[in-house]
Formats: C-alpha cells, sequence, structure tokens
C-alpha cells in the first residue's frame, strides 16, 4: 500500500512538474482579525527579510550589510544547513501589519547621509553600488516570496520573487535596469532609490476546515517618493533622486502601504503555482525536454539492438568453433580473453574514483527521488542541499566498499593507502576549492561566507561519520574473496595491433561525451540558471528522467566503444570506459564557459574566480558521477560476454 502512494506521488510530480505541492511537515497557518485570535489563529503577519543578491555578481550579502531599517532586537528564524550553505540570511524586518488592517503610507524610518562624515560616505557609497550592480530584495511573508509582478514581451505576467533596491540614469542619460519603469526617472548621472513599496497580501477563506483564512500570496510594488512633508509622509512629490556628485546631506525616508483583497480561486497547496507559471522560457522548454528525451530513448533503442544483433552472432560463432586451427585462425575480442581482466595501471587511483563516483551516484538518485516526492520543493528551503550533504555524509561505506573491492580485484594490497585516499581525496579537493572560495566571500564581506562554527561542523561530519563509514565499509570489502573472473588472465601480456585512428584513446574518449551530453544541455541551462540568476528550480519531474536517460545513454555509448576497442584486440578497458562517459563533464565545463559569456552580465574580479571555482566543484563531481556509470556498465558487459563463450 505505501509503495503505491509512493509511485502515485512520483508520477503526479513526473507528470506535473510545475505544480509545488504540500506534504505533510509543512502546515498551513491560519490568520484572524484582530480581537478574535485563539491559539490556531493569529492576527500578526511578520515580514522577513533574506540576503540581497544581483545577476550581475555572484557576491550576495545580508540586508544587516546595507543600511535599511533594521529591527532593534532581532530575534532570527533558525536556519538549516542548506540555507547556511547557500548564504540565506533570513532576518526579522520592522515591516509589521495586521491581518485585514490595511495602512497608508505608514513610515518605517528615516536614514541621513552626510558626505562630509566618512562612515555615513561609506554607506551612501555602497548603496549607490548596490544600485548600479541591481541588488535585489527578497521578503518573505508566511514563508511566501513577496513578489514583484510586471508585464514583460507579448504582455505575459513575470513575478519576480525580488525586486530592487534601486536604479542609476547613466551620464548620457539611458536607463539602466528598473529605471525604465518611471518616466519621471530622466536626470543625468542619478540614482533613483525605491524607499516605498505598496504591498497587497491575498488570502483564502477557510472552508469546512475551521475558522480564519490563509495567506496565498503576498504582492508589491516598489516606488519612489521625495516625501515633500518629512513630518507627515503622504507618498506624493517627485521621485527620491541622489545626485552622483551631490556634496552635502541627504535624507531618505522609508515608508510602506499595505493592502488586503480575498482570493477565492487560489488554494493554499497550490500557492506557488502563480510564480513557477511566471517564469521565463518554461513553457518554451517543455517541447524541447520532451523532444531531447525522445531523440536520447530512440538512439538508446539503436545501441542497444545493434549490440544485441552483432553480439548474438559473434558469440554463436565463437561457440561453434570445434578445432584448433579455427581458433587460430579467428578474431575480435575473443582474441583478448587471457587479458581482457588484466589490472590496470594505476589501479589505486581508479578505485578510489569508483569509491567516490558510487558515493555520488547514490546520492544524487535519493535525492532527486526526494525532490520528485515534493519533499524538497522550494517552500522547503535549503531542503535539497541538506539532504544532498547528508546523504553524502551516510554513504561512506558504499565508497569504502566499492574502492576496496574494486582495489583488490586489481591485485592491490596497499589497503590503509587506499582506504585513506577514497576518504580524503576527492572530497579534500571539493574542500580545499570550497574554503578558498569561502576566504574571498569572506574578504568581500558576502552573506554566502559560510561562518566558522558552520565549517567546524562540516568537518566533523566529514571526519567523525563520513570517514569511520568508509573504514566499516573498506573493512567489509577487503574481507571478501576478490572478484571472480569468467576467464583467466595470461602470465604474459599479448601485443596490442596498431590502431585505426577511430580506435586509438583520445578520438574515442572524446566522442563518447557527446552522447550523454546531449541529453542534459537542456536541463543545464535551467539548472545554471537557478544557480547565478537566481530563479527558482522546480522541474524536478523532468530532471529525474533526465537523470535515468542520462545513467543510460552513458552506459550504452560506453558499452559501444568498448566494444569496437575489443574488436581491434584493445583490451585496456577500464580506464577508458571511465574516462569515456567522464568526459562528459568537459563539454559541461565548456557549456559553462560558454554560459558565463552569453548569458550572465557578471563583473569584477572576485565575481569571476568564484563563479569558474564553484564551477570546478561542480564539474569534478560531475566526472566522477558520469564515469562511475561508464565503468560500471563496461564491467558487467565485459563479464557477461566472455561468461558465455567457450574459452579453450
Amino acid at each position: 500500500m505505501a509503495s503505491s502512494a509512493l509511485l502515485v506521488l512520483l508520477l503526479a510530480a513526473i507528470l506535473r512538474p510545475g505544480a509545488a505541492f504540500y506534504l505533510p511537515g509543512l502546515a498551513p497557518v491560519s490568520f484572524c482579525e484582530q480581537g478574535k485570535e485563539t491559539p490556531e489563529c493569529k492576527s500578526d503577519i511578520e515580514l522577513f527579510v533574506n540576503r540581497l543578491d544581483s545577476v550581475e555578481s555572484v557576491l550576495p550579502y545580508e540586508y544587516a550589510a546595507f543600511d535599511f531599517c533594521q529591527v532593534e532586537k532581532e530575534k532570527r528564524p533558525s536556519e538549516n544547513l542548506g540555507q547556511v550553505l547557500f548564504g540565506e540570511r533570513i532576518e526579522q524586518s520592522p515591516y509589521r501589519f495586521k491581518f485585514k488592517e490595511s495602512k497608508k503610507c505608514e513610515e518605517v524610518c528615516t536614514k541621513t547621509y552626510t558626505t562630509t562624515d566618512t562612515q555615513s560616505k561609506q554607506k551612501l557609497e555602497f548603496l549607490k553600488k548596490s544600485m548600479l550592480l541591481n541588488y535585489q530584495h527578497h521578503w518573505i511573508v508566511d514563508n511566501m516570496p513577496v513578489t514583484w509582478c510586471y508585464e514583460v514581451e507579448d504582455k505575459k505576467k513575470f513575478c519576480n520573487p525580488g525586486f530592487p533596491i534601486g536604479c542609476y540614469m547613466t551620464e548620457e542619460g539611458h536607463p539602466k535596469d528598473a529605471c525604465v519603469i518611471n518616466s519621471e526617472f530622466h536626470e543625468k548621472d542619478t540614482f533613483y532609490i525605491f524607499n516605498h513599496v505598496d504591498i497587497t497580501i491575498y488570502y483564502h477563506v477557510v472552508e469546512n476546515e475551521g475558522q480564519g483564512s490563509r495567506l496565498v500570496a503576498a504582492k508589491l510594488e516598489p516606488r519612489s517618493f521625495k516625501h515633500t512633508h518629512p513630518d507627515k509622509p503622504d507618498c506624493s512629490g517627485p521621485p527620491m533622486e541622489i545626485k552622483n556628485t551631490y556634496i552635502g546631506e541627504i535624507k531618505i525616508k522609508y515608508t510602506y502601504s499595505v493592502s488586503f483583497e480575498e482570493q477565492k480561486e487560489i488554494r493554499w497547496a497550490s500557492r506557488w503555482d502563480y510564480i513557477l507559471e511566471s517564469m521565463p522560457h518554461t513553457h518554451i522548454q517543455w517541447f524541447s525536454i520532451m523532444n531531447s528525451l525522445v531523440i536520447v530513448l530512440f538512439l538508446s533503442g539503436m545501441v542497444a539492438m545493434i549490440m544485441l544483433r552483432t553480439l548474438h552472432k559473434d558469440i554463436a560463432r565463437y561457440n561453434q568453433i570445434d578445432s584448433m586451427e579455427d581458433a587460430q585462425e579467428e578474431f575480435g575480442w575473443k582474441l583478448v580473453h587471457g587479458d581482457i581482466f588484466r589490472p590496470p595501471r594505476k589501479g589505486m587511483l581508479l578505485s578510489v574514483f569508483l569509491g567516490s563516483g558510487t558515493q555520488i551516484l547514490i546520492m544524487t538518485f535519493i535525492t532527486l527521488f526526494f525532490a520528485c516526492l515534493g519533499f524538497l520543493s522550494p517552500a522547503n528551503r535549503g531542503a535539497l542541499m541538506t539532504c544532498a550533504v547528508v546523504l553524502w555524509v551516510l554513504l561512506g561505506t558504499p565508497a569504502g566498499y566499492v574502492a576496496s573491492r574494486f582495489y583488490k580485484s586489481f591485485g592491490g594490497e596497499k589497503w590503509k593507502t587506499n582506504v585513506l585516499l577514497t576518504s580524503f581525496l576527492c572530497p579534500g579537493i571539493v574542500f580545499a576549492d570550497f574554503f578558498l572560495m569561502n576566504l574571498i566571500l569572506w574578504g568581500e564581506g558576502s552573506s554566502a561566507a559560510i561562518p566558522f562554527g558552520t565549517l567546524v561542523a562540516i568537518l566533523a561530519l566529514w571526519f567523525c561519520i563520513s570517514v569511520p563509514l568508509t573504514f566499516i565499509g573498506a573493512y567489509f570489502g577487503f574481507k571478501k574473496n576478490a572478484i571472480e573472473h569468467p576467464v583467466r588472465t595470461n602470465q604474459i601480456p599479448r601485443q596490442i595491433p596498431e590502431q585505426s585512428f577511430y580506435t586509438k584513446p583520445l578520438p574515442g574518449i572524446i566522442m563518447g561525451g557527446i552522447l550523454p551530453f546531449g541529453c542534459i544541455f537542456i536541463q543545464l541551462f535551467f539548472i545554471l540558471n537557478s544557480i547565478w540568476s537566481h530563479q527558482m528550480y522546480y522541474m524536478f519531474g523532468f530532471l529525474f528522467l533526465v537523470f535515468i536517460i542520462l545513467v543510460i545513454t552513458c552506459s550504452e555509448a560506453t558499452i559501444l566503444l568498448c566494444y569496437f576497442h575489443l574488436c581491434a584486440e584493445d583490451y585496456h578497458w577500464q580506464w577508458r570506459s571511465f574516462l569515456t562517459s567522464g568526459f562528459t563533464a568537459v563539454y559541461f565545463l565548456i557549456y559553462a564557459i560558454h554560459y558565463f559569456y552569453s548569458k550572465l552580465q557578471i563583473t569584477g574580479t572576485a565575481s569571476t574566480i568564484l563563479y569558474f571555482g564553484y564551477t570546478m566543484i561542480m564539474v569534478l563531481i560531475f566526472f566522477l558521477f558520469t564515469g562511475t556509470i561508464g565503468f560500471f556498465a563496461c564491467f558487467w558487459f565485459v563479464t557477461k560476454i566472455y561468461s558465455v563463450v567457450k574459452v579453450d
């Protein structure tokens, strides 16, 4: 019964990936008007602020890093590991209101800057720089992003889960970024700050489920007002401008208005849909994704058919050989049966890569499966990264087991070195890169910098849980007998004949990564958009399908090339199979470089270093992941074909 329910949920996720449905654990909150509160129904609506980020900079900053209105006694909500690693810093805000209690032009605070005071001038310059780089606010109400909805091309609505601090009119008088929304923004070399917001909160009255209402959307309009009546702001007058060359005192008054609207059509469980459905490119990409999947499935079917038919004929022909003369005249993959399981060079390194790759493969599968079921939806902040890190830590045992098992089958005896390298080599490279990136973030004062305590916690998870589990896995792996091969290995290695261009190692490896990359590059665009352009990623149903297709394609492309090399009497398949499918990561790197120069507007040395630093971590993980798939597929294939032919 439980398995049936899981299957239904998985199908629902795949067939309707746009819907951010909720599972047990994310309970709705009911709101009532003031004076009608109960323990289950409250009137206070809290507005939280998250970090500010920009598509022109990789460096996010905490809300407190800017000189905005602050809460005196701040009580920060607890953050999970994923939120900390992604640099999310959620804080309380001074914007507070009661349910169904509308307010008009409510004052929050006034900030004063004097260009003659050094500290005050630094704060103002930081604000100007942030407007120049188009930094965006991210506000949260009832675990929902407060969105800014505006029209884009073809009169379609786009709901952005953030809104800009302000905008800049260039020295030539050209509006930059959000300055296009108001014709009053026309002064040259001038900054316009959005110091007022009109907030509209939409609610749905609960029927037959107890009293109260539930919030289903929160939208705002950013505005700029100079507030001509400082004592009693009325949200009128010209926009709040900050001349780039202005010298003297500048006062910025922050205000807000809030109103409430009943929304009968939207249910609480589907309240994220209006954001997800308005995301750019999503609708036009559904056909492309399906087209890609159909092509890859067709190619996979072709490869499988060719392999099965050709192999069937080969095995039938080899098994009909009766005389030794016929055997001497035979050619092809059967001739290398005495060398096919000869231990590869650098077997230690290969076994370590296989152990780490297995760890990543299982982690990815489980994480995507849970994401499909809705446990890791955008509403559950930081859950995706937390799940991935915890799974990686707990999967040390299979990593140690696989590494030790293959190392033993390669004839290795330095088991201590093997288990230490499995525990520390690949995770150590990732952590070293991550730590260097973190140093840059620390130096820049970014909120994405991991606090020292969290770094210690990550190291504790690695050394105190992952490493011991890897040792346990290695212990059981070395305790078992070496993997039994279907054919014996000759003492003297067979000479490999001269190879044609296509059967040489490098051309085969380069060709091997093309097909797997072809089935993921559309999803890769969305994933990179979610990381670097701060767009929400929610298509986990399709991503899970693409993951399965990637595994199949990597396996079949590697097996096909392995078969051609064996027919050319080249028996060095171990490293070649790993590198053939692992070369997909090189195409990933090339695509990431193309994406950086063609799609992003990132400026600054620190942001560029951070982009490529984090990209290298992703490329290494993807290399181990795809390489391991290729090796296991080839290992199964070679074991299978040599176990069904008669060998004298």
